[in-house]
């Protein structure tokens, strides 16, 4: 067990539906442990139109809850990022943490990350070392060299993050804490999924298409032709709505124009229910992470739509394709849809948090040096 009298608070910052998916079971696991647990809610979950999924965090029992409102809509990054960097340093002070947890490569993580440093406050970074594309990858490889610890997702992970010069004394591989939920039982019916999100479909595949704010010349464009392709098809999708990227408005009002008998348009998805989704789902399509690692674990067969996961996974369940490849697309639903596939499990098989509690179980975790220096890992 953690030495209590020492370690009692950690302290996990969510800004997105999908970040809290993957830090839920990390904070369950440390509240089960006996440590206290606090959530900095911020981004995303704030806005009405993206759900108001700050609910989701406080439907989490025994932990607590900080909402900051970081952005109206239309705020450009760097302005989110400023208004973060304050909101965030102004709840530092008085309620400093043992150990910080920020994940991958959204503005809020940066933003917290950058405190954490400049405070030495202990902060550890879930999945780094990891390829996204455009300016989220820029911000996952500074969230690494702001960080004092990493929970990497892979072997590969990993490697990226020794090359960047940390310790690899500080690297750990955990898997990605989301197969954990993937991997058990969702709780719920497929009956309930519909039900409670009124998907009036039997049969679906689930669409996740978000912009790329190094393609924003375009991102209108490539949403008509893929949805386009979708409707050409003559099959039924459920589509979660785009984060709240420069671009996504151009997403937006192609969505508006899809046919509602043929569409289901959902804002957000409790995470139980988004994962009992996907295991009923007959193909995954879009540019969602979801499409290159939890729909490899199910063996659900997935297109993944231009560039934003370029490399992220080597799965051979995966079809690759830009969003004007309209053959590409209708060759895939003809092909792959209802497919099932052998699981892939480089991302983990389930045990994430598992092996996160057995490393802050560890004193030597707590000994790692807050002062970093570069390391030469040849």
């Amino acid at each position: 067990m953690i030495d209590l009298t020492a370690i009692s608070k950690i302290l996990f910052v969510t800004g997105t539906r999908a970040d809290f998916g993957k830090l839920e079971p990390l904070a369950v696991a440390a509240r089960n442990e006996g440590l206290k647990v606090e959530f900095f809610v911020t981004g995303m979950h704030m806005l009405e139109h993206y759900g108001l999924t700050k609910i989701e965090v406080r439907r989490l029992k025994g932990v607590e809850a900080f909402e900051f409102v970081n952005q109206r809509p239309g705020d450009p990054q760097d302005a989110v990022l400023a208004k973060t960097i304050s909101g965030f340093s102004d709840y530092l002070v008085g309620r400093r943490p043992d150990l910080a947890v920020v994940h991958g490569d959204r503005v809020e993580s940066l933003a917290c990350a950058l405190v954490c440093a400049t405070n030495y406050v202990r902060c550890a970074h879930i999945e780094g070392g990891e390829i996204s594309g455009t300016i989220d990858e820029v911000f996952r490889h500074c969230n690494t060299k702001l960080a004092t610890c990493h929970f990497v997702s892979s072997e590969r992970a990993r490697l990226r993050v020794l090359k960047l010069g940390e310790s690899p004394n500080s690297v750990f591989t955990i898997g990605s804490p989301e197969i954990d939920a993937h991997a058990r039982r969702s709780g719920v019916s497929i009956e309930e999924v519909r039900s409670h999100y009124d998907i009036p479909f039997g049969e679906f595949g689930t669409v996740a298409f978000h912009s790329v704010t190094s393609e924003l010349d375009s991102i209108g464009d490539q949403a008509r032709s893929l949805f386009a392709a979708l409707e050409a098809s003559h099959k039924k999708f459920v589509v979660i709505l785009p984060n709240n990227d420069p671009g996504s408005e151009q997403i937006f009002r192609v969505l508006d124009s899809l046919p509602r008998e043929r569409f289901r348009l959902i804002p957000s998805m409790r995470f139980a229910y988004f994962s009992e989704l996907l295991k009923n789902s007959k193909a995954m399509i879009g540019n969602s992470s979801a499409g290159v690692r939890e729909a490899p674990f199910l063996g659900l067969p997935s297109l993944d739509i231009g560039t934003r996961q370029t490399r992220r996974s080597p799965s051979g369940s995966i079809s690759y394709c830009s969003a004007f490849d309209k053959s590409a697309i209708g060759e895939f639903l003809e092909r792959h849809w209802g497919r099932k596939l052998p699981s892939h499990s480089e991302f983990g098989e389930g045990r994430a948090a598992e092996r996160f509690i057995e490393i802050l179980n560890s004193p030597d975790f707590w000994s790692l040096p807050l002062q970093k220096s570069f390391r030469d890992n040849n």
